[in-house]
């Protein structure tokens, strides 16, 4: 709800306010927290009776105001505010713009921005109109998210004077918080490691981070919060904050030496210069900005709400997606129509649902130096084309799908002899590779027509239900010769990105698109407007995931995470782990495979049907339940543990990942989280498979009884039976104490057998007293 009074403008979510105040035309940002009820103004107004030291009074009306000393949400320019400011724009009498408010509407519904991806099903939007009366006009808007407890901005200016201007800085929103005891988190990583946890408590000074590869980048997402002191995973005051865009991206926290917060978002503003003639408008991307009271778990669940109901769309939006193999780590580029078929085969035997061909299938592409670019299909490779292929794949009960990276092409290739002007590359500057690749320039319309029709014609071409969508390089040499001005060439990058996607996905709406840009490099809300998954690391060893899938877990629902169970050793880490171990952490999220399935001892398939068929069991709740982190995590702590519960509290699945084993250590309690107290639930362990050759001689100890020796094919070990009944308040508070672990002597059924890295996932179902 948005309502205006006594010169304030009241934002209401469920469970927050976000009040500003309308003083002389200033924007003067009074509150934003718990929801409150406001008699009047006057106990949330910064009270100043006299001017001092060194400050600028910002005008006579507001006389002895000093702008470097209030909370704005919109800062005038030149005008005594030192710290950062969200817009830089130079005009004939330069950079000062004393913008002031003349004005404001309130719409139904959410309002997105031209050309980019916004937030729908918005309740109410707010739009502020400022002037600084030299011909410089900006919108802000503001909308409100109810039901998530979140509010989007954005801004839009206007050139309405007689003269061209230039915007060389404009950020999506700006936010002044009275106080500064907080504690900066960040999502920061690397190819490989990508949405680790950073922390930094704030100190008075400037902290800029974001990304200047051309992508949202996996070097630093575009979700951040700021967590009070005591603020911890279920309780405390926490802000959360977000971009909806998919490009160079830029975050500024700020805290002055008067002890105020200053918050801001949007386009990278390095290199950044966009002209405007006499009434030309420019739009920034959306920002999300959220709070919660519950902590870091309350943040979270609020931006999973917000991106499960207003992000993602579509015919795939809180639909259930299927279980996939894809062949990328079980064949490389080696491979043919027959043993692909080979591998779906075996696939399909074991219940996954979606065959998917990566990288390889066109042009001259045995390797990655060659073929990007074009769509032919290498009929050396594919005899039949991917018409056949994917007849075939049907025919064995599954859907096919097939992996593109639309954006890239190879010097060897016949897109490239055709056409070598549409590589990104600067006059007179030799363009540098990236994993042999270079990126073509969506700056330009032909470019993009391009793209949208050899796709089109590539999806039309076969039975193709899933695409996967790849971008393995950052963009280096930024020139396009179709603009005006190169520091419009980031930007315009993404917004012919844009078109490609918006146009591709009317086309195929029934399609399954996922994202993909080695990884998490473009894992974001723009992204998540187009497609509804993302494969957010390459890295798929079962211990460095807890870290990249808790990570994301603060700001992205699980729905969104693409998580595969990939072979040992890891193709990434060199580490091994219990297959078992593999599955429990890719079940919370989007479950694939990615190996060569083939190659599954016996005693492995038993566990991968079981895997599977477990999962498709569950599924609905694993996929779109309530995420909870039970622990928070670090490379310090012993393991982490993790819970997705239903909306009515009536089923839970929870896991408790191992770390390091420590021999004869302490046995652990496990306690769950957000159980209805008065229901009483039957909680049982999943039944999990070890293979008892991982456990070389030591498996002579513990194969005695189970029907098997080491010398046999096939030993699979039952891991122990657990099931208790318990009040949902005994399992929140008390927590159950599981079977004891494996000391390092002595094995019996009843014992839990954790190798490193391990764990165990528990099902907790609300019974009928």
């Amino acid at each position: 709800m948005i309502t205006f009074r006594e010169n304030c403008f009241i934002l209401e979510t469920d469970n927050t306010s976000y009040i500003i105040r309308q003083n002389n035309g200033l924007l003067i940002q009074l509150y934003y927290g718990s929801q409150i009820t406001m008699a009047n103004p006057m106990p949330l107004e910064h009270k100043q009776a006299v001017s001092y030291g060194v400050e600028v009074v910002y005008q006579k009306e507001t006389s002895p105001l000093s702008l470097d000393t209030t909370c704005l949400d919109w800062t005038p320019v030149n005008k005594g505010d030192y710290r950062a400011q969200a817009v830089e724009v130079f005009g004939p009498n330069g950079y000062t713009s004393d913008m002031r408010y003349i004005g404001y509407r309130i719409e139904k519904g959410s309002i997105p921005p031209e050309g980019m991806p916004g937030a729908y099903h918005g309740n109410e939007t707010l739009i502020i109109t400022l002037s600084d009366g030299q011909g410089i006009e900006a919108e802000l808007y503001y909308t409100v998210y109810e039901k998530s407890n979140v509010i989007t901005r954005r801004v839009k200016v206007k050139n309405t004077a007689d003269k061209p201007i230039e915007i060389r800085k404009l950020m999506s929103m700006q936010l002044d918080l009275p106080d500064s005891q907080y504690t900066l988190h960040n999502l920061t990583g690397s190819w490989a490691r990508e949405c680790h946890i950073t922390e930094r408590l704030l100190t008075v000074g400037e902290f800029r981070f974001g990304s200047t590869t051309g992508a949202s980048s996996n070097r630093c997402n575009p979700f951040f919060t700021l967590c009070a002191d005591s603020a911890n995973e279920f309780s405390g005051n926490i802000y959360g904050f977000n971009l909806i865009y998919s490009g160079s991206w830029e975050g500024l926290v700020e805290v002055s030496p008067h002890g105020l917060t200053r918050v801001m978002n949007g386009l990278q503003s390095q290199q950044f210069c966009w002209p405007l003639s006499p009434n030309e408008t420019f739009s920034t991307p959306e920002s999300v900005l959220s709070f919660s009271t519950l902590g870091k778990n309350g943040l979270s669940q609020n931006m999973h709400h917000f991106v499960s109901n207003h992000i993602v769309r579509g015919y795939w939006a809180n639909k259930e997606r299927p279980v996939l193999l894809n062949n990328w780590e079980g064949t490389y580029f080696d491979f043919n129509e027959d043993k692909l078929l080979h591998l779906a085969e075996n696939a399909a035997e074991l219940g996954v649902e979606l065959f998917v061909l990566d990288d390889g299938w066109f042009g001259d592409r045995n390797g990655d130096n060659a073929g990007l670019g074009d769509y032919n299909v290498n009929r050396d490779k594919l005899p039949d084309e991917l018409s056949g292929l994917s007849d075939k794949i049907e025919k064995l009960g599954l859907k096919f799908g097939l992996w593109f990276e639309p954006e890239m092409v190879n010097e060897d290739s016949d897109l490239y002899r055709s056409h070598p002007d549409w590589i990104i590359s600067t006059p007179g500057c030799t363009p540098s590779k990236g994993r042999n690749q270079y990126v073509l320039d969506l700056c330009r319309t032909e470019v993009q027509d391009y793209i949208i029709e050899q796709m089109s014609a590539t999806l039309e071409s076969a039975n193709i239900s899933y695409v996967k969508w790849d971008m393995n390089r950052h963009i280096s040499d930024n020139f396009s010769p179709c603009l005006l001005n190169q520091g419009q060439f980031a930007h315009s990058y993404i917004l012919g990105f844009y078109r490609v996607t918006q146009v591709l996905m009317e086309r195929f709406p029934q399609v399954l698109f996922e994202g993909c840009s080695s990884g998490g490099n473009r894992f974001d809300l723009g992204m998540l407007c187009y497609v509804p998954q993302i494969w957010i690391s390459d890295d798929t060893d079962a211990y460095e995931r807890q870290f990249i899938q808790a990570g994301c877990s603060y700001g992205y629902p699980q729905s969104v995470m693409c998580c595969h169970v990939s072979a040992v050793p890891n193709h990434q880490t060199g580490r091994t782990s219990q297959l078992e171990s593999r599955f429990d952490v890719a079940a919370f999220g989007i479950l694939g495979y990615q190996m060569d399935s083939t190659k599954l001892t016996e005693g492995e398939r038993k566990a991968v049907k079981a895997q599977i068929a477990w999962y498709k069991q569950h599924r609905k709740l694993l996929q779109f339940g309530n995420f909870v982190r039970l622990k928070g995590i670090s490379k310090n702590t012993k393991g982490t543990a993790w819970q997705i519960i239903s909306d009515d509290k009536k089923s839970c699945v929870a896991a408790d990942f191992m770390h390091l084993i420590e021999p004869n250590g302490m046995q652990p309690i496990f306690r769950f989280a957000q159980l209805d107290a008065d229901a009483l639930y039957q909680v049982e362990a999943r039944q999990q498979y070890l293979d008892i050759h991982c456990f070389g001689s030591l498996a002579g100890q513990i194969t005695e009884g189970v029907g098997c020796t080491l010398g046999d094919s096939v030993c699979v070990l039952p891991s122990e039976q657990e099931e208790y009944t318990a009040y949902g308040s005994l399992l929140c508070n008390a927590g159950i104490r599981p079977k004891q672990i494996f000391m390092g002597s002595g094995y019996n059924s009843q014992v839990r057998l954790q190798p490193d890295f391990s764990a165990r996932l528990y099902l907790a179902t609300a019974t009928d007293k």
